[in-house]
């Protein structure tokens, strides 16, 4: 189960929920890529014919553990990304707006639709290019959380703000007197 389907109050609807772009892999494959440049380094310095055999070896063997350490440090790079993307939600409901990032070391968000003054959007060269940003719902109170690499961001804000639209239409003090005592 979820946590946003497990931590549904009574009579709360599930509206919209946001994804994380696969673009949270680039660190990774870049390191890897580097990793692989590094190595080929490594094969064609131990492969060179010449009189200093030593200086050559001792490139080749300097060359092929930075390619081990960066081969190490690609694999971290690709677990921490996939953490992410399989453990970060993002979603809406009637109610509130409810994240959750993290599996072991969690940090969760949960604001009522009332209490949110802002969404905002921000993106990057590359998040423009491949459509991801950085969401950022500020509260009353100054209370401000950022979710990095979200697919389709500006989508995701005019659907917080379209809900919270509906929210106060529905809810609204006019609508409740005349409903209750009308």
């Amino acid at each position: 189960m979820s946590y946003v389907t497990d931590n549904l109050m009574p009579n709360e609807k599930f509206l919209f929920s946001a994804r994380i772009h696969p673009a949270v892999l680039l660190p990774s494959i870049i390191s890897f890529l580097l990793t692989i440049a590094v190595g080929i380094s490594a094969l064609t310095a131990a492969g060179q014919p010449g009189t200093a055999v030593l200086l050559i070896s001792a490139i080749s063997i300097s060359l092929f553990c930075l390619s081990g350490l960066l081969l190490i440090y690609s694999i971290v790079l690709v677990v921490q990304a996939l953490t992410v993307m399989f453990t970060t939600e993002f979603a809406v409901t009637n109610l509130r707006v409810i994240a959750k990032t993290g599996y072991i070391r969690r940090h969760t968000l949960e604001m009522l639709l009332t209490k949110i003054e802002s969404v905002a959007v921000s993106q990057s060269i590359l998040g423009r290019l491949l459509n991801f940003g950085v969401v950022t719902v500020t509260g009353t109170g100054g209370t401000k959380e950022s979710f990095k690499a979200i697919v389709e961001p500006f989508t995701v804000r005019k659907k917080i703000s379209q809900i919270i639209e509906q929210y106060t239409h529905n809810y609204s003090p006019d609508q409740a007197d005349s409903g209750m005592f009308g």
